[in-house]
């Protein structure tokens, strides 16, 4: 089985803080996305416990080799969603919250004709 919508949301977050900011924190984490410090440190331990992130002895979270794979499928699926729907006219931050519910909830065989789709735009 694999990981759940939370999870993806969270390994996306910490994704996008280390490209932001290099480290990152469950402080960091909670401050981004808005909830509690308990709540991260029980989705950190998770995470953790599913070998998707290292957290080294100061608390500075890693995604691992499958922690980053996910983050960035989720990443891209986000960035993918978000921009077809800009240009089908949804204002950007319309576009960037349906694209976070999208992301977790569409195939990869229905994810790969909508970039596929919007590759064939392009040229």
């Amino acid at each position: 089985m694999g990981i759940h919508e939370s999870g993806e949301m969270y390994l996306e977050t910490i994704h996008v803080l280390q490209k932001k900011n290099g480290a990152v924190r469950s402080v960091d984490i909670s401050e981004y996305m808005g909830y509690s410090k308990p709540s991260v440190s029980r989705a950190v331990g998770l995470l953790k416990k599913g070998g998707y992130i290292v957290v080294d002895k100061d608390g500075y979270i890693t995604l691992t080799p499958s922690g980053l794979e996910t983050a960035n499928k989720i990443y891209e699926r986000h960035t993918v969603l978000s921009n077809m729907l800009t240009m089908l006219g949804v204002d950007a931050e319309t576009a960037a919250e349906d694209a976070c519910r999208l992301e977790h909830a569409i195939s990869d065989q229905s994810f790969e004709a909508i970039k596929k789709h919007l590759e064939n735009l392009k040229q």
